[in-house]
């Protein structure tokens, strides 16, 4: 049997490393920001007409930013590091989105959860909501509060499952261009 060849990593350590912590700071401040601008908004609550065009606009931005993550992942030297960023920057933002959804839902219609929401409670039961525990100590009530949390249950499937897939070809689709396989990062030992 023919081991796999080592093929070097003619990359310095250090910029490796400085690249990986550059990537993993960006997504968290991008990630930080996002929050940031959830908590400063003045989600008043405008109505269920303009929440639901808001609600629409605000998933084709998810789709647009990711879309335009996946491209600078192909062109990126660094594809594996830019497409954590496009995921922390895409997770922040759909969660994000649906929080404020329900954070609008339940104070234009009071009642629609089995508690009055405060963007913090927001935000917990869409993260709940995504991660599956569904804890239980907050529950849509309303017909439009079931089918909001119905949306992004299947919108979360969709970006773990599809969007993780696009991801692995935009990196792979990456390694490519620079002329390195997926397997080059990753060197595997030698057996002597």
């Amino acid at each position: 049997m023919d081991d796999p060849v080592e093929q070097p990593d003619r990359r310095p350590p250090g910029r490796r490393r400085r690249a990986a912590v550059s990537a993993l700071v960006r997504a968290a401040l991008v990630a930080a920001g996002l929050v940031t601008v959830y908590y400063v908004l003045p989600l008043d609550g405008r109505g269920t007409t303009a929440d639901s065009v808001l609600l629409a606009c605000g998933l084709l931005l998810v789709v647009v930013v990711f879309w335009w993550q996946v491209r600078a992942i192909v062109t990126s030297p660094h594809p594996r590091l830019k497409a954590v960023e496009t995921l922390a920057t895409t997770l922040a933002l759909f969660l994000l989105l649906f929080a404020g959804a329900y954070f609008l839902l339940e104070h234009t219609t009071p009642g629609s959860f089995s508690e009055p929401l405060t963007k913090t409670d927001s935000l917990y039961f869409t993260l709940t909501t995504f991660t599956t525990v569904g804890y239980g100590d907050i529950t849509a009530r309303s017909q439009t509060g079931r089918v909001l949390a119905m949306i992004q249950m299947v919108g979360g499937l969709m970006l773990v499952g599809v969007a993780a897939r696009i991801l692995a070809g935009a990196v792979q689709a990456g390694l490519r261009r620079q002329g390195r396989e997926p397997s080059d990062d990753f060197p595997t030992r030698r057996k002597d």
